[in-house]
């Protein structure tokens, strides 16, 4: 993602127009537009200062790399399209599953 992204989905989630957004952070609208469109490349501290600004917060950390997708990616084109449909399938009903257990807990709690 690039900062323009973050700002805009963190505007997005609280509700705010970009006029609301540019009032906040004291920037004028247009700039808040050139930034979420990327026409503009915030620096990692503006960014942080407009998420803020939004009402949230954008936390960064340095983390060992995950190649686990690319490997199960890998996996997956040692199979035939049947074996891969029906892998998916699983996953399908596996994470619908889930979520109807979930909601289920929400509406017993």
């Amino acid at each position: 993602m690039t900062g323009g992204q973050f700002v805009l989905e963190a505007r997005r989630r609280e509700g705010l127009t970009q006029r609301e957004l540019a009032r906040r952070a004291g920037l004028s609208q247009p700039q808040v537009a050139r930034i979420e469109s990327g026409v503009m490349s915030p620096t990692f501290n503006r960014v942080v200062e407009l998420v803020r600004a939004c009402g949230l917060d954008l936390v960064a950390w340095i983390t060992p790399a995950d190649d686990s997708d690319w490997h199960i990616a890998l996996a997956n084109l040692a199979l035939d399209v049947d074996a891969r449909v029906r892998q998916h399938q699983a996953a399908l009903r596996f994470a619908r599953a889930g979520r109807a257990a979930l909601e289920q807990a929400r509406a017993g709690a």
